[in-house]
């Protein structure tokens, strides 16, 4: 049986994908990039070095990734404080049925911690997990596995007894990488051919999740 699970927080927890696709091409837009929603579809959960090279070959060769990126948290940030965030359908009931199983559960993100604990604590979810894990925490963001290992470690739990789930291409191989069985709860992207040989199992939502961890967890 699996001991552990870690979760990506966009577009899994957080319905916040489309806040930064919004943001990555208004900010973008604002400083002279012709930038479209399928640019940034493609750099979701990747981290910053590997995003600015893909940017620099797909949008522009003078993209200058920082410049945008600190629009794109002011404008988010505004956003979200006037606005707020919310949680995936399922979220709730989801984490609630893990808490009540008393299964180790962890995040595993790109967004740094005191966003992610501010966005968490304002759907009523930040005590709902154990430990997080930030990719500012590790050498290598996604979709290198460090920033999975490093959660299972946190859950002091073996990368290879975690059940990881993610909603993006990149996510996954970084998950898959760190030997986690990996599931897929699309967001914005559907998987293609190679993301679906790796992957443990594939769900249309959280709700559909507990039958997996009941299987996997429980049995």
């Amino acid at each position: 049986m699996l001991k552990g699970i870690i979760f990506d927080l966009d577009g899994v927890i957080l319905d916040t994908e489309k806040l930064y696709t919004r943001f990555w091409v208004e900010a973008a837009n604002a400083c002279g990039y012709p930038m479209k929603a399928e640019h940034v579809l493609g750099i979701r959960s990747l981290a910053t070095q590997y995003a600015a090279e893909k940017l620099k070959r797909e949008v522009c060769p003078d993209f200058d990734i920082m410049r945008v990126k600190q629009l794109r948290i002011k404008l988010m940030s505004d956003y979200v404080n006037k606005y707020g965030v919310e949680a995936k359908p399922g979220a709730y009931e989801a984490l609630k049925y893990i808490k009540e199983h008393h299964i180790p559960c962890a995040l595993a993100t790109a967004t740094p911690f005191e966003r992610a604990k501010s966005m968490l604590e304002s759907v009523g979810l930040f005590d709902m997990f154990d430990r997080i894990a930030c990719a500012y925490m590790v050498k290598h963001g996604k979709p290198k596995p460090d920033v999975y290992i490093f959660a299972a470690g946190l859950l002091q739990i073996s990368p290879i007894d975690c059940m990881a789930v993610e909603d993006s291409p990149n996510g996954i191989l970084s998950a898959y990488e760190a030997g986690c069985k990996t599931v897929m709860i699309p967001d914005s992207t559907l998987p293609d051919d190679e993301i679906k040989g790796i992957l443990f199992d594939q769900c249309n939502s959280l709700f559909e999740l507990t039958k997996i961890i009941e299987k996997e967890f429980l049995q």
